[in-house]
């Protein structure tokens, strides 16, 4: 089966699409050990390379990527939507 994002931590909040995703779409992904898969319905595309949410997070809530938070919600995600810029503020940049 094609996957169509990697997960790279069992804890991660997210994933990262292996290829444009679409709207809609059912889609697999699998942990970077494949010792795990998620399906999720998608509800929003998903460029290749970025993020796509795989539980759902509140405002002010954590994003954990790489098993390590990379950044708050800064409003309310749902499982299946993009995770970016517009939806998340890097704990890097403070």
């Amino acid at each position: 089966m094609p996957y169509g994002f990697l997960i790279h931590a069992d804890s991660d909040h997210v994933g990262v699409a292996v290829r444009d995703l679409q709207a809609g779409e059912i889609v697999t992904g699998v942990t970077q050990r494949g010792e795990r898969e998620v399906t999720i319905t998608l509800r929003e595309e998903v460029p290749l390379g970025h993020k796509l949410a795989l539980v759902d997070r509140q405002s002010g809530d954590t994003i954990v990527k790489y098993n390590e938070v990379i950044g708050r919600a800064v409003v309310p995600i749902r499982k299946g939507d993009h995770v970016h810029i517009h939806n998340i503020k890097s704990v890097r940049w403070g």
